[in-house]
């Protein structure tokens, strides 16, 4: 599904306004109702919140696309999340190395 739902994004997605969007996982629910698709993109938060919403208004296309191209019973209701792993990650990769260099700096050695 991750797959087919990036082919969709990145060829049959018309919308100028949709960006570089990376989808990082999909998670579906048990009884294979709900999708919760995380997606990263670039840009300001303004961007991402929008483009996220565009992807979300597009879910009922992306939906009928892949019950074109999968072979399933039924084909979860899609819902488009930002992926905040990828920032925080950031964020704690600069506090290791923030750490690190404090540490060099007071040992005397």
């Amino acid at each position: 599904m991750r797959r087919e739902l990036a082919t969709l994004i990145q060829l049959e997605m018309k919308d100028p306004r949709v960006g570089m969007v990376t989808i990082s996982e999909v998670r579906v629910s048990h009884d294979l109702s709900q999708a919760k698709v995380y997606v990263t993109t670039l840009g300001a938060s303004e961007e991402r919140d929008r483009t996220v919403g565009l992807l979300n208004k597009a879910a009922s296309f992306f939906r009928r696309e892949l019950a074109h191209r999968m072979s399933l019973r039924s084909v979860p209701v899609l819902h488009f999340i930002y992926d905040e792993s990828v920032e925080h990650g950031v964020a704690m990769d600069a506090l290791i190395a923030a750490s690190i260099a404090a540490d060099k700096r007071s040992d005397p050695s």
